[in-house]
């Protein structure tokens, strides 16, 4: 059986970044392909990663993750999981070692809109 590799697809509206992500976040060229398109977004000063398609993701991704959360402290972007698949969501919630994350539902994103 083929790994489903990570695809990514940016959008940029005005000073956010909204990455979408698909595939599987379990080995280090998927995390590393993470951080190039999160760290690329010069001109954002929020990025929001769609992990609502992400079928896994394991330790080398969480630790991408929390790598890339203390970046955007460094920087002054916000970075938001948005909708975060139940695998995803699980294994955030299991690791105790990953610093808390601002997690976005869908369901927000449409009570900010009404």
């Amino acid at each position: 059986m083929a790994q489903i590799m990570l695809s990514l697809h940016i959008e940029n509206v005005d000073e956010v970044a909204i990455i979408e992500c698909h595939g599987r976040i379990v080995r280090s060229e998927a995390a590393f392909k993470l951080r190039e398109a999160v760290v690329s977004q010069k001109n954002a000063r929020v990025i929001w990663l769609d992990l609502s398609e992400v079928s896994a993701i394991e330790g080398g991704g969480l630790g991408m993750l929390i790598f890339l959360q203390r970046w955007a402290e460094e920087q002054d972007v916000q970075l938001k999981l948005f909708n975060p698949s139940k695998p995803v969501k699980h294994r955030l919630e299991i690791a105790t070692t990953v610093p808390c994350f601002e997690v976005v539902a869908s369901e927000d994103v449409r009570a900010l809109e009404g």
